[in-house]
């Protein structure tokens, strides 16, 4: 977005940033659901995250419970909402489904494997470094595989044998998508999260199997499926399985360093902001 290259391009002046934590300090006047002081996530702010103060509209601001850290907080807005989106709302995967999240160390991947086990599928995952299997190892997935290594989509192929995978979430969709359509089960579903660019694929893969490729964003969702969302995410918080996992952190100051990073690739977690 701060490029250029993003569907959606804001108007200038803007302020960067989604996704905050803190603590309310003022309410509107026909807020009801929130106070001062309440300790709070969202993931929907008017006038931009990267600041001390915040303005969101109170449809879109979420209690944090008391055992997560506002930092864990910042981390859930967009990961855990697109990761819930993409696999119950547009892929519709069902327990004993088969998932693999394709990207699975970063914020949306550790996200999606979370949701993914604590609903019932059998969850794959895949990363570049050693640092990333580990923790996809420890969010929830059955089998993880490294992208990096040559012939891992054989490995893949292997474990799930002929059954092949039920639903792929794709963080890379311009790098993977032609793989991924040959790793599909029948009726299999590649829900597309993020793409870097163009790739040619080959349309006929996707016929013998009746296979979909589904487009999402977060900015299309209605209000009733963001509440849908949000009452899903809060019991996952509730009962303790959803754990945001914080990457790097960088003071406000280092903002610029940090999207130079994310562009790098290979991230772990969720980097975040402090203030």
């Amino acid at each position: 977005m701060r490029s250029g290259l993003y569907a959606r391009k804001p108007n200038l002046p803007w302020t960067p940033g989604n996704d905050v934590a803190g603590v309310i300090e003022q309410v509107g006047q026909h807020v009801t659901a929130f106070k001062k002081g309440d300790r709070v996530f969202t993931c929907g702010t008017v006038t931009g995250g990267y600041a001390e103060y915040t303005i969101a509209a109170g449809d879109t601001v979420y209690p944090l419970p008391d055992g997560l850290s506002y930092k864990q907080g910042s981390a859930i807005g967009t990961p855990y909402f697109t990761a819930y989106r993409a696999l119950l709302q547009k892929a519709q995967a069902k327990a004993g489904e088969t998932v693999l999240v394709h990207g699975a160390s970063g914020g949306v991947g550790t996200a999606a494997c979370q949701i993914a086990r604590a609903l019932g599928m059998k969850v794959l995952g895949t990363a570049g470094t050693s640092e990333g299997m580990s923790l996809v190892e420890i969010s929830g997935t059955h089998k993880a595989f490294n992208h990096r290594q040559i012939g891992y989509t054989d490995r893949i192929e292997g474990y799930t044998g002929s059954d092949g995978v039920n639903v792929i979430i794709e963080m890379l969709s311009n790098v993977n998508l032609a793989r991924d359509l040959r790793l599909l089960s029948v009726a299999g579903r590649v829900v597309i999260v993020g793409c870097r660019g163009s790739i040619e694929i080959n349309p006929r893969d996707t016929m013998a199997k009746e296979s979909s490729i589904i487009g999402i964003s977060l900015s299309s969702a209605t209000k009733t499926e963001l509440q849908e969302t949000a009452a899903a995410l809060l019991a996952g918080m509730e009962v303790g399985w959803l754990r945001p996992v914080v990457g790097s952190e960088f003071p406000l100051d280092q903002a610029a360093l940090t999207h130079e990073l994310i562009m790098q690739g290979g991230a772990l977690g969720k980097m975040i902001l402090t203030i």
